[in-house]
């Protein structure tokens, strides 16, 4: 099986040894994104601001690997805090609008640059 690294230029840098995503075969494995501002390398304020900026993070590497948030067959969301569970799942409804992928999410003691919510994805899409 063959694996292609994907980098994203709509998307935030990386922040460590990473790719944006990997490819292997039709499945396609996306790294954490968190709620920063590929533009201004901010985090957005707040978790529902930095929940919508982790999700178009992901669009913008999905894009760049040839899929789109309706391929996505699983999620996991990392949380500073559970008690942001409702606001958090409240915006990932949005883009997540039907045919749900599955999704685990936990609290986690800490996010790099003290982020409060980190989101990754694995997409399958035919033919890739």
């Amino acid at each position: 099986m063959n694996r292609q690294c994907i980098s994203a230029p709509n998307a935030p840098a990386a922040l460590g040894s990473y790719s944006h995503a990997n490819r292997a075969g039709n499945f396609v494995f996306c790294s954490g994104q968190l709620g920063i501002d590929p533009r201004t390398g901010s985090l957005a304020e707040g978790v529902k601001a930095q929940a919508a900026q982790a999700l178009q993070n992901l669009a913008s590497v999905l894009d760049a690997s040839g899929c789109s948030h309706a391929d996505v067959v699983k999620t996991t969301i990392f949380l500073k805090d559970i008690r942001d569970f409702a606001a958090v799942n409240e915006i990932y409804g949005d883009f997540f609008r039907k045919d749900f992928p599955a999704r685990s999410a936990f609290q986690v003691a800490a996010l790099p640059k003290d982020a409060l919510v980190e989101i990754e994805v694995i997409a399958y899409k035919e033919g890739m």
